[in-house]
C-alpha cells in the first residue's frame, strides 16, 4: 500500500473526484438516504461546478487520495475564521476501506490544520452513519452538538458536528 495524497490543482483532477463522488455517495448512502436524495446530495455538493465554486469563492482545498498511484479517495477541507478546520469531506472507495487509509486521511488534515495554526478540526456527519461515527470517535473526535440542515429539495441533512482538538 503506497497512499498519496495531493491537492487538486487542476479541472481534469476535479473531474476525476467528481466521477468518484458518484460512485462512492451511490455505494454509501443509497440505502440510507435513498437514490432520490443521493442524487440530489451529488449533484449539489460533490459535481464539478459545486466544487468548482466551492474552492472558487468559499474558501475549500480539495485533496486526491490515491493507493498504489490509483483515484480511491477525496478530501475537502475549509479553513474558518476561527481556530478550527472545517473537514467537509472525507471519502474513500469501499474496496479500500480497512487498511489504514482513512486514518492516513486524517492524519493528513490534522497536519494541514496545524500548518496553518488551526487548534480543532470539526465536522459533520449522519446521525445514521454508524461506520463514519466509529471511526472517527476511535480516532479522538467527540460530538460537540446536533444540526439538522435544510438543504433543498425537500431534503434534510440530521447530523451530528464531531469535533478533535490539535
Amino acid at each position: 500500500m503506497s497512499v498519496e495524497i495531493k491537492k487538486v490543482k487542476y479541472y481534469p483532477e476535479l473531474r476525476e473526484i467528481a466521477a468518484l463522488a458518484d460512485i462512492i455517495w451511490h455505494e454509501c448512502y443509497g440505502e440510507l438516504l435513498g437514490q432520490g436524495q443521493v442524487d440530489y446530495m451529488v449533484e449539489k455538493f460533490q459535481s464539478v461546478d459545486a466544487m468548482t465554486e466551492q474552492i472558487e469563492k468559499q474558501g475549500y482545498t480539495y485533496l486526491s487520495v490515491c493507493d498504489d498511484e490509483e483515484l480511491c479517495g477525496y478530501i475537502g477541507i475549509k479553513p474558518e475564521a476561527d481556530d478550527r478546520l472545517f473537514l467537509s469531506k472525507l471519502y474513500l472507495r469501499n474496496d479500500k476501506r480497512g487498511r489504514g487509509t482513512a486514518s492516513a486521511m486524517l492524519n493528513y488534515v490534522f497536519e494541514e490544520a496545524r500548518k496553518i495554526g488551526k487548534k480543532r478540526v470539526y465536522l459533520t456527519v449522519n446521525k445514521h452513519n454508524s461506520h463514519a461515527i466509529d471511526v472517527y470517535k476511535k480516532t479522538g473526535f467527540v460530538v460537540a452538538d446536533t444540526a439538522v440542515t435544510d438543504i433543498g429539495g425537500g431534503y434534510v441533512m440530521d447530523d451530528y458536528i464531531m469535533e478533535y482538538v490539535l
